[in-house]
C-alpha cells in the first residue's frame, strides 16, 4: 500500500470512530429527553460506525501495515429538537460519503486495487446509510410538532436491531 493511501485510510478509521462518537452523543441527548426509541436507534448506529472503523482497521492490519489512530473531537451534544438530531445525522452521513468517495478516488489513482475492493463495500453502505437517515428526516418533517405522531415515530425507531459486531482480529 502506498504511504498516501495508508495515511488516508488511517484518517478514515478516525473519521469512522468520530461518526460513532457523534451518534453516541446524539443518543445521549435523545435519551436525556426521553426519546428512548431514537436513542436506541442512534446507539445501534454508533455501534455500526464503530464496526466500520474496525473493518478498515482490520484491513490495514491484514495488509501488514501499522494503524495510526488519531484524536477525535468531542461530538455536538446539544440539539433544539429530535428533528435537528436527525438532520445533523444526515449531514454527517453525507460527509462520510464524500470522505469515502475521495478515498476511493485516491486508491484508484494510486492503483491500490485491494483498497478499492474494500472501499467498494463502503460506497454501497453509504448509499444505504444516507437513504435511511433521509427517510427519517422526511418523517420528522411530516410529523412536525405532533406529539402523538412523534411518539409513534420514536417507537418505530426503537424497533431497530443492533448490527452484528465486526470481527476484532485480522
Amino acid at each position: 500500500m502506498t504511504p498516501t493511501v495508508l495515511e488516508a485510510i488511517n484518517t478514515q478509521i478516525s473519521n469512522e470512530f468520530s461518526a460513532s462518537f457523534s451518534y453516541l452523543g446524539m443518543a445521549a441527548w435523545c435519551e436525556h429527553h426521553n426519546f428512548l426509541g431514537a436513542g436506541a436507534w442512534l446507539r445501534a448506529q454508533s455501534a455500526e460506525e464503530h464496526g466500520h472503523a474496525m473493518r478498515l482497521l482490520n484491513f490495514v492490519l491484514a495488509r501488514n501495515h501499522p494503524v495510526r489512530l488519531q484524536a477525535i473531537a468531542a461530538p455536538v451534544s446539544e440539539f433544539g429538537s429530535l428533528g435537528e438530531v436527525f438532520e445533523r445525522a444526515l449531514v454527517q452521513e453525507q460527509a462520510v460519503s464524500q470522505q469515502i468517495d475521495a478515498l476511493y478516488e485516491l486508491a484508484f489513482h494510486e492503483k491500490m486495487f485491494a483498497a478499492m475492493a474494500e472501499l467498494q463495500w463502503f460506497i454501497t453502505e453509504q448509499v444505504e446509510e444516507e437513504q435511511t437517515v433521509r427517510a427519517i428526516v422526511a418523517k420528522m418533517k411530516m410529523v412536525g410538532h405532533d406529539s402523538a405522531a412523534l411518539l409513534d415515530l420514536d417507537r418505530e425507531l426503537g424497533a431497530r436491531q443492533a448490527p452484528p459486531a465486526e470481527r476484532t482480529t485480522t
